[in-house]
């Protein structure tokens, strides 16, 4: 009896975490990725308990290690230089990994390349879903493979090719090819934040701080935080609230970041910074958006992780989530075999809720990273008042341990 048979499309946290726990079911795989080649290490990403537990169960969390230093300390600084110790990510309650995307997506890489087929610079371009499976065409930039498998090299012509496949999953990202083809436009399921992020990773500390020191310029409407890594440069994240978001795009990045903390003067830390992400080599600038859709799937076709509920980085649980996501997914296919359609309605029925929940907690969330009015400000200045003083530190952790315990539930377990 031949295995079923499921195409992926992303290869980030959800799609290739997925591609592992199908196979442990069961299933062979094929992923597809649009990029020509994998990408690089990426940004901070905070890995909760929800994610542990996952990744636990998968194989692969002693592989995605903790980039968390505990002697590092996190300030919240002024732009005329003055700083007062705060809480960094690293000290909120359910003691998240601080690590980099790219930890996450090289430790399941490494479990999947042997167990899988893998093509890059392919997408989907048509979806024809029956009862008895869907044909999909993928477009290719090689001509005869479809990519790439286990370190052959992209060719440069074009080529499409219709298969068929048991299930679909979609894990392609905010701006999912697949949710698209499948489910419609961007436009019907993107909820704009009216805020924009852009990112690094600086190549020197900030002026008068060390590598290990993280910090936080938080003004109404816009904020910049520096996360500090074991082993690794800090990374940079700026949030700004916008009211034109197409206007940041007609711009060079750089610029729109420059007119969003002015006109003040930035001083020396804001303005190292700013510089810091001039220069970069690689940097992100996009708008954040939550994804909200009535269902993330038909009877063969699934969206998985930002394509179908994005819970923006201001929740802390994107990749803890995709992670969860896939796990589940796979529990479920292996209880309901030869249905799939009975499948995707539990794990829907499971997952939800839990979604829902962070993604309410993702908009409450928001004022914690970038403050929206003055009184954010001085809500949180008096907050890290009480953060500088050790035992009132470790009142405010206990008060918000109750905020933090679903980042820790195990959805996914079986």
């Amino acid at each position: 009896m031949s295995k079923p048979r499921a195409l992926v499309v992303g290869t980030g946290i959800g799609g290739l975490a997925t591609a592992l726990r199908l196979h442990d079911v069961g299933w062979e795989t094929v992923l597809v990725e649009r990029a020509a080649e994998r990408r690089g290490a990426g940004y901070f990403v905070g890995m909760f308990g929800t994610g542990q537990a996952a990744a636990a169960r998968l194989g692969v969390l002693d592989a995605i290690g903790n980039r968390t230093d505990p002697a590092s300390i996190t300030y919240d600084v002024e732009r005329d230089g003055r700083r007062r110790p705060g809480m960094g990510y690293g000290d909120l309650p359910g003691n998240p990994q601080l690590i980099l995307r790219g930890d996450v997506e090289a430790a399941l890489y490494d479990r999947v390349v042997p167990l899988a087929e893998m093509r890059f610079g392919t997408t989907p371009v048509a979806v024809d879903e029956s009862a008895d499976g869907v044909d999909v065409t993928l477009r290719s930039a090689t001509g005869g493979q479809a990519g790439e498998r286990a370190g052959e090299h992209v060719g440069e012509r074009s080529t499409e090719t219709t298969e068929r496949f048991d299930l679909v999953v979609g894990a392609d990202g905010l701006r999912s090819t697949v949710r698209r083809l499948v489910f419609g436009p961007d436009s019907d399921y993107l909820n704009p934040f009216d805020h924009i992020i852009g990112a690094t990773t600086l190549k020197e500390p900030a002026p008068g701080f060390t590598a290990m020191d993280g910090l936080v310029l938080a003004e109404p409407g816009r904020s910049a935080w520096v996360f500090p890594f074991a082993d690794h440069q800090p990374g940079i994240l700026f949030n700004y609230r916008t009211d034109d978001e197409d206007a940041q795009f007609r711009r060079p990045p750089i610029e729109s970041l420059r007119l969003a903390f002015g006109p003040e003067p930035t001083g020396p830390v804001l303005g190292n910074l700013l510089d810091q992400f001039e220069a970069a080599d690689d940097f992100l600038f996009d708008s954040v958006h939550q994804v909200v859709m009535p269902s993330w799937h038909t009877d063969r076709v699934v969206l998985l992780g930002d394509s179908a509920w994005c819970v923006t980085l201001y929740s802390g649980m994107g990749a803890s989530s995709a992670l969860a996501g896939a796990d589940l997914l796979g529990t479920v296919l292996q209880r309901n075999p030869g249905n799939p359609a009975r499948a995707l309605r539990e794990w829907e029925m499971r997952l939800r809720p839990f979604i829902a929940d962070h993604q309410k907690n993702g908009r409450r969330d928001l004022v914690m990273f970038v403050p929206q009015s003055r009184r954010d400000k001085a809500r949180r200045t008096m907050t890290q008042t009480l953060l500088g003083n050790g035992t009132t530190k470790r009142l405010m952790q206990r008060a918000l341990a109750g905020q933090f315990k679903e980042k820790s539930t195990d959805v996914a377990a079986a």
